[in-house]
């Protein structure tokens, strides 16, 4: 039996998340105590008391987010698990990647926190509020999605931003362009063609300074290589080298999610079971669409904790 861990994304994010488990588990009070130092603040006091349009600002979720993947894995490397020896690959979804990357060791946790604070400004900031967007579009294969963002090109920037997998696209540009793909896509037979409700066109080209922004932050940690080989967003693939893992995450900024590709990759080298490390079951949901042969298992309370090392260490 072959395991990876993936850790969730944005939109993942809920109050009240890992309250529970820093209560239960000494090992998680001090992740999140560590990223408060880290940031300067008291991000678990937005966590677990709100309000929710405060922790879903870009610069607040994408930290707190990691900061509840990496509570769970502390707990569970307490209990006795080792990454390197029991976890075969992990990955992670968007932001999640640096949670992947954290747990894996390739950064600290107050770099990992303090990168994503960098990383969720420099993306609000990248584009002025109004003029980018996102859509979902659902029931329409890969090619004819990117064949209705090359159609809506001549109205703006617009690309695939997130294949998820289960007939779920995500397209991102420019306003006026994204409104024109996800209105063909509905006449070319897409089931839904939904605008969403987000802050900036996240991974298309419009991030571009966002991207240099990151460019610099991670030219100035500390980078390990991975005691467990990540799949890269971008790439669909494991990467073990540190330096090369740093410039496929600015690739990221402004690049195509590939978490169809990473689901179907898992399982055709071997993966029979993928642990969702963190906020929330949205990877797990994705994972059973894309194949139903995997086994999907969310881990984000104390009750989960115990059911995962009962398993892993059977």
């Amino acid at each position: 039996m072959s395991i990876a861990f993936t850790f969730p994304g944005q939109g993942s994010q809920a109050v009240g998340m890992g309250k529970d488990l820093a209560e239960a588990f000494p090992e998680a009070a001090s992740v999140f105590a560590e990223v408060d130092e880290a940031l300067g603040e008291k991000l678990s006091d937005i966590m677990w008391n709100g309000p929710e349009e405060t922790l879903t600002l870009t610069a607040n979720a994408q930290p707190a987010l990691m900061a509840v993947s990496i509570a769970v894995i502390r707990v569970l490397e307490a209990k006795g698990l080792d990454l390197k020896s029991r976890i075969s690959f992990v990955a992670g979804h968007s932001l999640g990647e640096y949670s992947a990357l954290c747990a894996a060791g390739t950064f600290s946790l107050a770099d990992t926190a303090r990168l994503l604070r960098i990383r969720g400004n420099a993306m609000q900031a990248a584009v002025p509020v109004g003029k980018g967007a996102m859509a979902a579009i659902m029931g329409l294969e890969h090619d004819d999605v990117e064949a209705v963002c090359r159609e809506a090109a001549s109205l703006g920037a617009c690309q695939i931003a997130n294949d998820n997998g289960g007939g779920q696209l995500v397209i991102s540009g420019e306003k006026p362009a994204v409104e024109r793909a996800a209105a063909l896509a509905s006449e070319k037979g897409a089931k839904r063609a939904l605008m969403l409700p987000v802050s900036a066109p996240f991974h298309s080209a419009l991030m571009a300074p966002a991207a240099e922004a990151m460019r610099e932050a991670l030219s100035k940690v500390e980078k390990r290589h991975p005691v467990v080989p990540v799949v890269a967003n971008v790439r669909a693939a494991p990467v073990g080298d540190a330096d090369e893992i740093a410039r496929l995450l600015v690739e990221q900024v402004t690049g195509q999610v590939r978490w169809r590709e990473t689901v179907q990759w898992f399982a055709a080298n071997g993966v029979t079971t993928l642990y969702e490390i963190g906020s929330g079951k949205v990877l797990t949901g994705l994972s059973r669409r894309i194949d139903r042969n995997l086994n999907g298992i969310a881990v984000n309370t104390p009750a989960d904790i115990d059911a995962v090392m009962t398993a892993l260490l059977a």
